[in-house]
């Protein structure tokens, strides 16, 4: 019982490394979001944080119109980043996580 109790809590310690690993890895995988038009441009990491935004000069002149643009583009960007960051978490964990009766919760 007890070695089956110590494999377990290695399991666990390696699913968390492997957790933690990906969310290293999610620091560099790099998406870019633009606006229908093109005429702005998001680049944020699956871990989603913002790294670039290049605005058309079009853009520029016109103060509210950009505004939109920004929060439309940066929401589809933080939308798309947090779909793949969940993803693989999950599958993440669920590959390091010992085979425990009752404990599905990576379905």
């Amino acid at each position: 019982m007890f070695g089956d109790m110590m494999g377990m809590m290695g399991k666990l310690k390696e699913a968390q490394q492997k957790v933690e690993d990906t969310k290293k890895r999610l620091d560099t995988v790099l998406l870019d979001e633009t606006s229908s038009d093109q005429l702005l441009k998001v680049t944020i990491t699956a871990n989603r944080t913002i790294k670039d935004i290049s605005i058309s000069d079009e853009l520029l002149e016109d103060k509210e119109q950009l505004e939109d643009y920004l929060t439309l583009t940066i929401n589809k960007a933080i939308t798309r980043a947090s779909q793949i960051h969940e993803a693989e978490l999950a599958a993440a964990a669920k590959e390091g996580m010992p085979n425990i009766p009752g404990m599905d919760m990576f379905k």
